[in-house]
């Protein structure tokens, strides 16, 4: 049976998969009677301390149950904290997918990798299509942020409109299309019933900085070096991606583009007339040593200090067609998504152990945001005036900031609401309540597997990762409460075996004496003398080392 919120027949229902609390993972609905608008389908890249996890999805359960109701997914655009998860969505149940042409270019490779591309169905849209679900209507305007054909998406239902920002800033001078400005006012005017909202930046209080100030300053460091620039930034933003290459073409020099992603990116953004150059200016990387240093730039991923990435392996002398040289000047054109800090600072280092220069940080005004500070999110609430308030895509602090700001721009406290992941928001004309939960869990992604680990597996994995494993075998028979063989340890980070044969030789007295105990009890069987070996060897390597390795106990019979 499908699970069914606690709300009344009139309510509208919002609510979040992911995406509050957490930057990431962003995934929100709306429900009204028989019909679910469900808003982008991202994923959250796994904390140091998810050992093996590739990626954290939300849980897909409700929408699962109710897949019959469920009218569509509109994607916001094309980053993967808003796409990512929509193959490990569609494996569970094929929904309509719309999204504007980069998005969808972006999604159908992942669809592609992931063999769901034949049965997917995708639907292109711009920024002015209306689509019909049921008792809802749904439309789109412009925003600005980091990466082409950003939307907002508003929901026109039965109760009022309810308007999902999507991920936003303000830029006044915006190398792509501008923001739609007056379409939000309009919508203010005509009334918006709950406005959620981008909170990245909610502890910044001042605007961000426009691209073309961006672009102007890789113009000034393309014009003053003069060795071999390698220039590393986020591939899904193609409007730096363009200015270096117009800084490439106004200082006379060729490009090569390297990093899977920042290739895919150049192809699709030549194909949807995101990216422009002239004839000749990008090159094959088998051409590299035709052109002397002076005239290269090097386009690469890597910027976030991934060790696979282009940069990286550059750096560590792995690539096939780069090394670094004397001369050479590194431009980091992004800051370090928090978690990434430590990986980018080793990065530059040893970048700049090999002699070459580094370029990056807030002075040299090579990045800015594509998230709007508070001074941006005050003035989305003045433009469509909402008149209830729900802030996402934010950790906890950001959420509580943006709503005071929303507080300080007129929303009343009481219409301010912050949610958690699975918090369900019922809502009329006139009235906005908490009405419902349901669990909406962290989904971990390993490898091709979903779902299948847990805590108990993440705690070994710490446990390996700090204290090592401990094998102990024995070949028993029960029947006679005999040792056949062993018992034997065996370690893997966690004792050097051949340097340690007094403590190895008192362990295996510990389990022999511990199986033999064993064998004694009543229905002894292979399960209780595993159970014994552990519970014996690990208090006592714990007392000889005061660490704790995993302990596999094997017991093995001579009928087997």
């Amino acid at each position: 049976m499908p699970t069914s919120l606690k709300i009344n027949t009139d309510e509208v229902a919002v609510y979040a998969l992911g995406g509050l609390g957490e930057i990431g993972k962003n995934c929100y609905a709306i429900e009204y009677k028989d019909d679910i608008v469900v808003i982008d389908a991202g994923v959250m890249f796994p904390e140091d301390e998810l050992l093996g996890i590739d990626y954290v999805i939300p849980d897909y359960n409700y929408l699962v149950e109710n897949k019959d109701r469920i009218r569509g997914v509109v994607i916001t655009h094309g980053h993967e904290d808003h796409i990512g998860g929509i193959p490990w969505l569609l494996k569970q149940v094929n929904l309509p997918i719309y999204a504007l042409p980069l998005s969808l270019a972006l999604i159908r490779g992942k669809l592609e990798e992931h063999g769901l591309l034949r049965d997917a169905k995708l639907f292109e849209i711009n920024a002015d299509s209306v689509l019909k679900f049921g008792t809802m209507t749904v439309d789109f305007f412009r925003t600005t942020h980091s990466i082409p054909e950003p939307v907002a998406v508003a929901v026109h239902t039965p109760q009022g409109v309810i308007v999902e920002t999507g991920d936003f800033k303000f830029d006044f001078t915006p190398v792509g299309e501008p923001a739609d400005l007056h379409k939000m006012a309009k919508l203010g005017e005509e009334g918006v019933l709950l406005l959620m909202s981008d909170s990245t930046n909610a502890e910044i209080p001042i605007f961000s900085n426009s691209e073309k100030v961006v672009g102007a300053s890789i113009m000034k460091i393309f014009e003053r070096i003069e060795g071999r620039i390698i220039f590393a930034s986020f591939a899904s933003n193609m409007f730096r991606l363009q200015q270096a290459i117009d800084g490439a073409v106004k200082t006379g020099r060729k490009v090569v583009v390297f990093g899977r992603s920042m290739e895919k990116a150049i192809v699709n953004g030549l194909e949807l007339g995101y990216i422009h150059a002239p004839e000749g200016t990008i090159i094959d990387p088998s051409e590299i040593s035709q052109v002397p240093s002076h005239e290269l730039v090097i386009m690469c991923t890597g910027s976030q200090g991934e060790p696979m990435a282009a940069l990286s392996r550059i750096a560590n002398g792995m690539h096939r067609h780069v090394t670094l040289q004397m001369g050479d000047t590194i431009v980091f054109s992004s800051n370090a998504i928090p978690g990434n800090t430590h990986g980018v600072n080793q990065l530059i280092n040893k970048i700049s152990e090999a002699g070459a220069t580094v370029i990056y940080g807030k002075t040299n005004n090579i990045h800015t945001s594509g998230h709007g500070g508070q001074q941006e999110q005050k003035l989305m609430l003045r433009l469509l005036k909402p008149k209830f308030f729900m802030p996402i895509h934010g950790e906890y602090r950001m959420l509580k900031i943006h709503a005071g700001l929303a507080q300080d721009t007129g929303v009343p406290k009481e219409n301010c609401f912050i949610q958690q992941n699975g918090d369900v928001l019922a809502l009329t004309a006139d009235s906005c309540r908490f009405a419902d939960h349901f669990r909406a869990d962290d989904i971990y992604v390993d490898g091709n597997g979903i779902g299948e680990i847990g805590n108990a597996v993440l705690r070994d994995r710490h446990e390996l990762s700090e204290d090592g494993i401990v094998v102990a075998v024995a070949t028993v028979d029960i029947k006679k409460k005999q040792v056949l063989a062993g018992p034997d340890l065996l370690s893997r980070g966690f004792i050097y075996m051949k340097e340690s044969g007094d403590l190895i030789r008192s362990g295996q007295r510990v389990l022999f004496n511990a199986i033999r105990k064993a064998m004694d009890e009543k229905d002894a069987n292979e399960a209780t003398v595993a159970i014994a070996m552990r519970e014996a060897i690990g208090p006592f390597l714990y007392k000889e080392t005061e660490r704790e390795p995993l302990i596999v106990p094997m017991v093995m019979s001579p009928d087997k």
